[in-house]
């Protein structure tokens, strides 16, 4: 096969590998019309359509004593209404900050997480706000770190105040796991369209040599994909890993990580690994986790 037939073929496939749908929990309010945004942007990037999910649960009112049963009942009614309202309100937004591409409009009164995690089925990417943008109430505002480990989607998490993502520069944070095998199948589609990939590992001084025979075995598999894929790695102690996957990031023009998503379930409670974390903790560019 000749060097331009073999170009013409890998293009081909690349365009094949694509995020048909993504998903987006839609609430009123700027932070989720930026999280629509960036979902409907991504949709037309990829010849796809985005998914807007309406998603809110009734919070149990607490009583405050034996006979507060008619207020309960009173506050409920209260609740209802305020939630249908919001989930109207929510899809009139959704409908406007979608325009213009192709979109399916879903709703449920159910827990963000939970609601995000079942319709994720219907998915190939999800699209969610940094922890920095959501509130804490469980019950009208979706934890990308819980959707992450129970979806079995990948999930990309926008920084506050995101600007569109290029991806033209993207950093694969390697480690040699399965989560890690799993982001880089998981993030093909941007891969593939990227101008630069730099497979990073951050690992200590007497771990380099096996670090660099791996990252040179990713970097080389994303090649003969089509991917323009390089290997680097840096030493660093461990408490460091996202900091200087943060500093790869910015001395690189790269406004995308590719990373696994490491953690476990202990007590109803999702306990996270240090790099996830901090990562979710404030996130200076889009991330890309796959669990």
């Amino acid at each position: 096969m000749s060097q331009t037939h073999e170009t013409e073929s890998v293009s081909r496939a690349a365009a094949a590998i694509r995020y048909d749908s993504v998903l987006v929990h839609v609430e009123p309010g700027l932070a989720s019309s930026r999280r629509v945004e960036i979902a409907a942007g991504l949709a037309r990037r990829f010849g796809g359509r985005v998914i807007g999910l309406g998603a809110e649960a009734l919070e149990p009112p607490t009583a405050v004593d034996p006979y507060s049963g008619q207020l309960v009942a009173e506050l409920v009614v209260q609740m209802t209404r305020q939630i249908e309202a919001d989930l109207k309100n929510a899809e009139q937004a959704f409908a406007r900050d979608a325009a213009g591409v192709q979109s399916e409009w879903r709703v449920t009164q159910a827990t963000p997480n939970r609601a995000l995690a079942a319709e994720a089925r219907a998915a190939d990417l999800i699209v969610m706000g940094a922890q920095a943008e959501r509130s804490s109430n469980v019950y009208r505002s979706a934890d990308a770190a819980e959707v992450v480990m129970t979806a079995g989607r990948p999930v990309l998490v926008a920084p506050a105040g995101a600007a569109h993502l290029k991806a033209e520069k993207i950093i694969v944070a390697w480690k040699d796991t399965r989560e890690s095998r799993r982001a880089v199948a998981d993030a093909l589609p941007f891969l593939l369209r990227a101008d630069e990939v730099i497979v990073q590992a951050v690992c200590a001084e007497d771990a380099a040599e096996a670090c660099e025979a791996q990252t040179q075995d990713v970097a080389e598999a994303l090649r003969r994909r089509g991917v323009p894929a390089r290997a680097n790695v840096t030493t660093a102690p461990e408490a460091s890993v996202a900091d200087e996957l943060l500093a790869e990031a910015a001395a690189r023009g790269a406004d995308l990580i590719v990373m696994g998503a490491y953690g476990h379930s202990r007590m109803a409670e999702w306990v996270f690994g240090g790099v996830t974390r901090t990562a979710l903790a404030d996130p200076q560019v889009y991330l890309l986790l796959s669990h």
